[in-house]
């Protein structure tokens, strides 16, 4: 049996099948039980990948097995005024469907945390649903854990 090669690498804005990549990707992950919302039309596709690229702060990270596009990781770089440093929130985690459990998602955060390293990043942050136990085995196991206190992930949308 061939062992499957995984890559992970950061998004090339300037190559049309990673821009094609982005929309795909979030796609299959707003479809998924996980995500919810519309799918983005192929214009929103693009105007998503244009924005991403446009915002410095925004890290875009893409994983390939055998050259096949199977998962995405979203960051964005902010501020942390406790360890005057800054820090990234990872956004979106995404693996396809058929390509769960074989790493992809380790491989993704893995080079995130070494991203943030290379930033002088003092943490990484993230959210994930509390009924998504197998990402947050995923977290778990690479020392991601609840902060003390615990705290709650709130928001109020805006109508846009």
């Amino acid at each position: 049996m061939k062992e499957t090669t995984i890559t992970v690498r950061k998004c090339d804005f300037a190559d049309v099948a990673d821009i094609n990549a982005v929309g795909e990707l979030l796609n299959a992950y707003i479809a998924d039980e996980m995500g919810g919302g519309q799918p983005l039309t192929p214009l929103q596709q693009t105007r998503l990948a244009e924005q991403l690229d446009r915002n410095y702060k925004s890290v875009v990270l893409l994983a390939l097995s055998d050259g096949v596009y199977c998962g995405m990781l979203v960051a964005f770089e902010n501020f942390s005024t406790f360890t005057m440093h800054p820090m990234l929130n990872v956004h979106d985690v995404i693996v396809l469907n058929e390509y769960r459990g074989q790493g992809i998602g380790r491989k993704l955060l893995e080079k995130i945390v070494e991203t943030a390293d290379g930033l002088d990043c003092s943490r990484v942050t993230l959210e994930v649903r509390h009924d998504n136990l197998v990402a947050r085995n995923l977290y778990a196991s690479l020392g991601f854990k609840d902060t003390v206190p615990p705290m709650y992930y709130w928001r109020k949308d805006l109508k846009h």
